[in-house]
């Protein structure tokens, strides 16, 4: 018999990232598999391909839909898609006096998604552990602690997350209007599942990139390339294991 293509509808755009850099990987990872057939989008717009799809990938900053939009995408899962949001996919960033400013300007759609972005140190090496009684879960079984250099994102939590990786730092953001995570529990989710209707979301926190001009019109160039998660082996193990998860063909 046959088998049966699967479709992934792609949204990657934003700001202060590198977008181009992130789509292209995110696409060849898909190529890595015949079955798996991309379209590709710069927002949700296109609401005719998100219901067409099996799998919904988004790699965005500063990017949210509009209320038909969050509509449709609650649809989508509700049906039984699967929503691979990576990184920035849950950021919302004011520029104020005082920083910057991350306010609750679309909650139903951070409260699909199972988070929202809220402030994040100078990127830094951190160590990156699985939550104790997910060790067998597919998406992190055999995946060992590991050290990685990359932004921590500090974030307010929606709802039933089923924590797989995650991270323990105290400290302050600076740049940020609600910078101080001096207190609490210093706990910081990096990659979790949430169910969702018959569908399900996967969240990933890693995975900034950021190239010469990204910075545009803060500044005209930043001194950096920085690749950070992208140049580590185990953060494409994540991502092929996430793509496969709600690809289906991850037990």
């Amino acid at each position: 018999m046959a088998s049966k293509p699967v479709r992934f509808h792609l949204v990657a755009s934003g700001k202060y990232h590198d977008i181009n850099f992130a789509r292209v990987e995110l696409l060849k990872l898909l190529a890595e598999d015949q079955r798996y057939l991309a379209t590709v989008s710069v927002d949700y717009a296109d609401t005719a391909s998100i219901a067409a799809c099996d799998v919904l990938i988004t790699y965005t900053c500063d990017v949210q839909p509009t209320d038909d939009q969050t509509e449709a995408l609650h649809q989508f899962l509700q049906r039984g898609g699967k929503w691979f949001a990576l990184h920035g996919t849950n950021s919302v960033l004011r520029f104020v006096e005082g920083g910057v400013a991350t306010p609750r300007e679309a909650p139903r759609f951070m409260e699909m998604i199972g988070s929202q972005f809220i402030a994040h140190p100078p990127l830094q090496d951190f160590q990156v552990t699985v939550t104790p009684g997910a060790e067998n879960h597919p998406l992190v079984k055999g995946i060992d602690a590991f050290t990685i250099n990359d932004e921590i994102y500090c974030a307010e939590y929606y709802g039933d997350n089923r924590v797989l990786l995650e991270t323990h730092w105290h400290g302050t953001c600076d740049g940020f209007v609600e910078g101080d995570w001096t207190g609490g529990t210093g706990r910081h989710y990096m990659l979790y599942t949430k169910q969702q209707g018959a569908g399900e979301v996967v969240y990933c926190a890693l995975g900034h990139c950021r190239g010469k001009y990204d910075m545009i019109p803060i500044m005209d160039e930043w001194p950096t390339v920085d690749r950070c998660a992208w140049d580590q082996p185990v953060f494409y193990e994540i991502l092929r294991r996430g793509i496969r998860y709600c690809a289906g063909d991850l037990a």
